[in-house]
Order: structure tokens, then sequence, then C-alpha cells
């Protein structure tokens, strides 16, 4: 959510930070902007909308200087306009900011007290007018940007450039992400080592609280209470070229056919190939003991974790609660002492399960999280990390994120039901063959990747779908759900397919498709008997299933997918590929922006 690149350096600002701004643009936004130093003046360019706009505006009024700022925004206070957008700024003082200043009203009373003249509804404006205010009164750039930090509530990652300051740049951060790049001669700042991926692969992160000055030479690292601190510069493994499309159409079509890629790169960091087992870093807890596992997560990571909790309580016979993070610590539920947290995200930055994370660590529980972003807020803070080895996910909408999500969990399962004695040698080789199959496996769904085009025909001209799925199919069907939903627009809702009867029926005409993710086994007659009962009421079915399932399905489904054979433990997985490419197909047909949609933003930094 918004995004922040700045450089202070001898290179022409305003290329370099626009082309961080577009690497940032899968965060999701909807207006922004850029402001420079020139010949110590500030200067700022803002449009709403795409970065086009704002690249267009520039053309025409370019913007000049060594030190900039960049920012794209996804509005929270304030309507998504020109004057909402940022760089927020005065005469003085020019900042860029991701988070809620939860307290700005407050300050902002106080400042306009003061004489202080704002000129937009934001949060944000409110730390630029502070600064301004306190540069006003005599203070050094420094003095007043730690002043102003000092007084505000929220979540916040900010950067700031001072008129008069060249090569002069002041970022910090609490609750939202921020990294420093240091390149030669030259020093940047972004919301993450994605922006600077071009410009260089040296990264420090910025602890909460943190506070950094930057010049072309160094950067001064301070903690929450002013004090100098060290903080260690990593080498990313992150490079320019690694988020380019490579010639597909959208990068959410990229990533759909990097699912059998990220899978096989998740299991060779977790399965040893000589030994064919398991093998997890040192634990924060005895798998053999914990009473109970607390599974939680935001979005699609919440779906994984579901499908996890299937796996992990019936393999590893481990009682597991799973909550949306954003209701966990709020509903101040009563958790078992000695369990283990376990937290799912993408990002390792969403504001919700980090929250979590910190309520489970406060009542003493050990926190295990699956993440794709190891040098995160949630990777630093977390007693051991998984990680998910995706690379980059550029679309907002998460797809080989999720399956890397299951592999790990599949893993985890494993070594749970080992280390508890519920699965034997013989089981662990079982499903971990498995699990090895299924690069190969999950690589043959797009060759029904024309049937499924067929399939989104229908979908596409509905207004209303409904999903259908049993046991670790229901959490598939609930994915597929959430997919057509952020990028086809289309209304979607998925059930536990014996609900059905307790009030979704009502729902069902000619007019409402019904995708079923029902693959053969234990609970296969009861969804068929499900969806004949749909049938009969006119429901149209589209059906997810294998070649045992497709042939009891023909005779009342309009489509059969019939996907790859796999092991019942890993279906999830193959079936998951298939609703995600049904969303994709569905959207490409509704010509919405797939890989940006509206109101949607990649990482939820904020409440």
């Amino acid at each position: 959510m918004c995004g922040i690149c700045g450089v202070v350096g001898h290179r022409p600002a305003t290329p370099i930070v626009f082309e961080g701004l577009r690497r940032l643009e899968y965060r999701g936004y909807d207006s922004a902007g850029i402001a420079t130093l020139d010949e110590g003046r500030i200067e700022r360019r803002r449009a709403a909308g795409k970065l086009d706009n704002l690249a267009a505006v520039l053309e025409t009024q370019p913007l000049y200087g060594t030190t900039g700022i960049g920012h794209t925004r996804w509005a929270t206070h304030g309507a998504p306009t020109e004057n909402n957008a940022h760089p927020h700024g005065t005469s003085r003082v020019a900042i860029v900011h991701n988070g809620i200043i939860e307290n700005f009203e407050t300050l902002r009373t106080e400042l306009e007290a003061e004489g202080q003249v704002f000129e937009t509804e934001t949060d944000s404006e409110t730390i630029a007018q502070m600064v301004d205010y306190y540069l006003a009164a005599g203070q050094s750039p420094r003095e007043a940007a730690f002043a102003t930090l000092r007084r505000l509530e929220g979540a916040y990652a900010v950067a700031m450039i001072f008129a008069g300051h060249e090569g002069l740049m002041i970022g910090a951060r609490h609750g939202a992400p921020l990294a420093v790049g240091f390149g030669d001669g030259e020093m940047f700042l972004g919301s993450d080592s994605l922006a600077l991926a071009p410009l260089t692969r040296r990264i420090a992160y910025l602890d909460d609280g943190d506070c950094v000055v930057i010049t072309p030479e160094k950067a001064e690292f301070f903690d929450h209470t002013g004090e100098p601190v060290e903080r260690k510069i990593q080498v990313t493994a992150l490079i320019a070229g690694a988020v380019g499309k490579d010639g597909y159409r959208h990068y959410m079509e990229k990533e759909l056919h990097e699912h059998p890629l990220v899978i096989g790169q998740t299991l060779q960091r977790m399965v040893d190939p000589a030994t064919r087992k398991v093998v997890l870093p040192p634990l924060p807890c005895d798998l053999a003991t914990i009473p109970r596992g607390v599974i939680t997560a935001c979005g699609s990571a919440y779906y994984a974790g579901m499908i996890g909790r299937y796996w992990l309580e019936e393999i590893a016979r481990l009682p597991i609660d799973i909550d949306v993070a954003s209701e966990l610590r709020y509903r101040n539920p009563p958790l078992t002492p000695g369990s283990l947290g376990m937290l799912i995200s993408q990002s390792g930055e969403t504001a919700d399960t980090l929250a979590a994370l910190r309520a489970l660590k406060a009542i003493g529980l050990p926190v295990l999280s699956v993440l794709n972003a190891e040098h995160s807020t949630m990777a630093r803070e977390s007693d051991l990390v998984l990680g998910t080895v995706a690379g980059p996910e550029i679309s907002v909408a998460s797809t080989k994120a999720f399956t890397a999500q299951l592999t790990v969990l599949a893993c985890l399962t494993i070594a749970m039901g080992r280390a508890r004695g519920t699965l034997d040698e013989a089981g662990e080789d079982e499903l971990v063959t498995a699990l090895l199959d299924l690069p190969g496996k999950a690589a043959e769904v797009f060759s029904h990747q024309a049937d499924i085009r067929k399939m989104a025909g229908i979908v596409a001209e509905a207004r209303d779908v409904l999903y259908l799925g049993r046991g670790s199919a229901y959490p598939v069907a609930m994915e597929g759900a959430l997919k057509l939903k952020e990028i086809s627009y289309i209304h979607a809702e998925a059930y536990a397919a014996g609900e059905m009867k307790h009030g979704p029926i009502s729902l069902i005409d000619r007019t409402v498709p019904i995708v079923a993710t029902i693959p053969s086994g234990p609970l296969f007659e009861k969804t068929l008997s499900n969806l004949q009962e749909a049938k009969a009421r006119g429901g149209r079915l589209l059906a997810f299933t294998d070649e045992a399932g497709a042939e009891r399905l023909s005779a009342i489904a309009e489509h059969t997918i019939a996907l790859p054979e796999v092991h019942p433990f890993v279906t999830p997985v193959i079936q998951t590929i298939g609703v995600q490419i049904l969303a994709y197909e569905t959207a490409l047909l509704k010509g919405t922006d797939v890989d940006q949609p509206r109101n949607l933003a990649k990482s939820v930094t904020v409440e």
C-alpha cells in the first residue's frame, strides 16, 4: 500500500525516482508525484491516476536536481485527487508518507492555531506542516524532523527533503517498511528492496522506530530514542531484470506460469534430495509436545492457512485454532500456554498480521512465520521463518505465493507428523513423493487453459457466482471466489457444499454459475449430491475435478476440467491453480486491469 522512492546523489533524480515508482506499482495506488530540489528550491509535480499521467506532466513540466523523493498514493484520508497526491510540502520542506497518522486532527488544529495553512484533506500533510513550523522557528532539518516524529501517533514510513539542503534526505519508519540502498556516491530510500533493485543490491532495513539521515556518502541510523545505532547492510537476491513480464501479457499471467518453478524451489529448500526427508531449521518449540497451533493471516494467506489446518489436524493430529489476523487480537481468545503461533504473509509487512504476531509474542507464544519476504519486519520479529522462495510477486492478486505457502505448510505438516508419531517413515515417503511430483503436475494444468477459457465465457456473463467445495477443497473454493472478485469485479461467494441447503440454494437459477472444486475421494459423493440439488434448480455447473470425477460429473456439469491425477494430499495445490486461471481468463474477457485492480493494494500496511 503506497510506495516511496528517493535518491540523493550526482545524477538527475527524476528518472531514478520515477523508475522506482514504476517498480512499486504492484503495491496499489491512485495518484503519484515527485519532488526535487532545483538549485535549492523545492519543485513538485503530481497527478491523479496512473503513473502515465504523471509522466505526461513531467514531459511538459520537467523536474531538475539530484535530490528527489517520489510517491504512489493509495487514498485513505482525502479523495484520490492531484491536490491530495504526495509529495506534500511548503517552501521549506517536502515529504512523502505511507501509513496513517492517527492523531492528525489534533495536530492539525494545533498547527492551524499557530498560523500554518493547510492545502489538502490528508493526514500526511500534517507531517510537512509540523516540520515547516519547527524550521520556521529556527531549528535545523534534523532537529525539525526528529521533533515532528516524536509527536506522531500511528503508522508511518516517511521521507523528507529540505529547501537549501542539497544532498540531504531524512527517513523514518514506525509500523510501515522502509529500506536504505547504498550506491557509489549516491544513496537511495525505498518502501522495499524491489524499488531499489535496479540501483543497488546493498540494502539496510530500518527497524521499527528508526530514523535515518542520508547524504550521498553515507546513512546515519538512530533508534526511537534518538541514539545512534548500526543497521546491517545486506546483499539482496533481487536483480533488476527479475520482475519483467518476459513476453506475457500481464504479471499475473507470468506468475501463474511460475507455479511449477516456485513449488520446486521451495521444495529444494525444505526436502533433502539424498534422504527424501523434510528438513526444517531449528524450531522455537518441541513439535512433539506442543498442545495446539494458532494460525493467523489475511486474504489468500488465510485460505492457505485453512488448508494447512486440514493437513495439520488430519496428519499430525495437532489441534488448530485459525483466525483472520484482523480479528485475532480483538477477539482476545484464551490461548493454550505452550501453543505455537503460525503466521502466513507474502509481504511480511501486513499490518493486521504483524499486530497479531506481536499479540501472540506478548503472551509468550513462540511464533513461526511462513513468508516470501525474509528481510521483512515480520521476519525480524518471528522466532523462525520458513521462506516460500516465490520471488517477487508483482500482480496485486496473489497466485504463485499461495501455492508456495501451501508447499511450506505441507512440509511442516510432514515434519510435525513425524515428530508427533502420527506419521511413520513409509507415510512420510509417500507424502514427500507426492510433493516432489507436484511441480510436473502443476505444469500439466496449463494444458487445460483453453477449456478453462470456455468456462470463463460463462462466468464472465454473470453478476453472481457461487463456489462450492468440501474438506480442503472448501478453502480452494474460497480462494477461487476471492480471485474472481479481485480482478473481474464479479460478485462471488464460496460455501462449504453441505451449507448450500442452509440458505445459498435460494440464489440459484440459470443466471448464477456454480463453480465446484470436487476431486474424487471420500467427499466426492456428498458433494455430487449437493451439485445435483443445484442442477435441479437450474444451476449451471462448472467443475474442477480429476479423470475419475469427470466421468461421474459429465451428466450434470456444463463444463468439467479433469486436472492431473495427484495424491489426495496435494490435490488442493493443483485445484488452486485451476481456479486462479479461471479468474484470470474471466478478467481478460471483462477487460479489467488484471495486475492493478481498482481499490486494491498488494501490501496492506495500515489497518
